[in-house]
């Protein structure tokens, strides 16, 4: 029985550009836990070895601290980690890769082959056919060389790759760097550890997605986990089970709103946000200013206890009604440019200026109003 963890698009150094600066800190560090639990679940379940398929580094110009705190994050499981080259992480002359070298922060259980072949495991009958990127994009199939490479006869072959099963991913995925759909068959293989869409996906009973260990984008597919596989023996079907590791949950809302009862609804599920969701909301429609009001302190609550929050409110109107009007000084001027804002939030050319101006004009006038004895 061969038994082994395959993860992989760590993406260590990843940057959150879109969140506050606290928020993007502790989401990138969130990488390194990840990793940390990885190892400590390899020790737990006495795992052969741990397959990493690529993108361990998200970017080339990861600083040598990273480097260091990422090989550091292993020290949990002293078995065998085999790790490849993504699309990330290219292996080029220069690379991410020939720096940690050089930083001597490579442990002698850590494999990793910049170029295509075979790395036998140490103490398993385990053969790992690797097909490292030494490009970022490539339009040929790297894991054809599988088809050529030999192993002993009875020795358990798996691959480990990065790239794009051919027809096999959702729509929009990048088709540079192609693999066969039946690669496990042509290079007789007991099984295919890919990297590169971030979603845990079965291809066939033999070749899996991991997916990133640590979810890092507002799409539902099945991230958070590492695989836990065991190959009988040569031949035999491999039992597959996804662990779940990460720690922040990413979630988007799209949420209409047009009546008052709309809005209410929306603030009581915001109420029941935790501690460690990333949550985006998308809110389009019309609503008072009141309703209005009410959802900003409801989602400044929940931003107060989630680790992120975003709220796009650029296709919501605000929808002034008479009482909204008059506490405005509807008779007055404000109240003249009040309705006149309202109405421009339905011309396409000026409705995104049109509404960030009503809310602003709303924000003024009730600070003005709470400061008036």
């Amino acid at each position: 029985m061969i038994h082994l963890l395959h993860t992989a698009d760590w993406q260590i150094g990843r940057q959150y550009g879109q969140f506050d600066t606290d928020d993007a800190a502790l989401l990138a560090e969130a990488r390194f836990d990840a990793v940390a639990r990885i190892a400590a679940l390899a020790a737990q379940r006495g795992v052969d070895a741990v397959l990493v398929a690529g993108d361990v580094f998200d970017t080339q110009a990861v600083s040598d601290r990273s480097i260091r705190r990422l090989f550091g994050a292993l020290a949990a499981y002293a078995g065998p980690w085999v790790m490849i080259a993504g699309n990330h992480d290219a292996a080029l002359a220069d690379s991410v890769w020939s720096r940690a070298h050089q930083l001597g922060c490579i442990g002698p259980n850590v494999h990793v082959p910049l170029r295509p072949g075979v790395v036998d495991v140490p103490g398993a009958n385990l053969a790992v056919l690797a097909a490292p990127l030494t490009q970022r994009h490539t339009y040929d199939d790297t894991t054809a060389v599988f088809d050529t490479l030999g192993t002993s006869p009875g020795r358990v072959r798996v691959g480990l790759a990065h790239g794009s099963i051919a027809g096999r991913l959702p729509d929009a995925v990048d088709s540079a760097n192609p693999i066969a759909a039946d690669r496990v068959a042509r290079a007789r293989l007991d099984y295919l550890a890919l990297g590169d869409w971030h979603g845990c996906l079965q291809i066939d009973a033999r070749t899996w997605y991991a997916g990133t260990p640590e979810p890092d984008r507002f799409r539902a597919n099945a991230s958070g986990s590492v695989l836990d596989v065991r190959l009988p023996g040569a031949g035999a079907e491999p039992v597959v089970e996804a662990v779940p590791v990460g720690r922040y949950r990413w979630t988007q809302w799209v949420e209409s709103l047009e009546l008052a009862s709309d809005a209410e609804a929306l603030a009581h599920r915001l109420d029941g946000v935790g501690a460690d969701e990333v949550l985006r909301i998308e809110l389009s429609g019309q609503i008072s200013l009141d309703a209005w009001q009410a959802l900003q302190d409801a989602a400044a609550r929940a931003a107060a206890r989630a680790r992120a929050l975003l709220l796009d409110t650029d296709r919501l109107s605000l929808a002034p009604d008479e009482h909204d009007l008059s506490a405005l000084g509807g008779s007055g001027y404000v109240g003249e440019v009040a309705a006149q804002l309202q109405a421009l939030q339905h011309d396409p050319g000026q409705a995104a200026v049109a509404r960030h101006a009503l809310r602003l004009l709303v924000q003024f006038q009730r600070e003005r109003a709470a400061g008036q004895p």
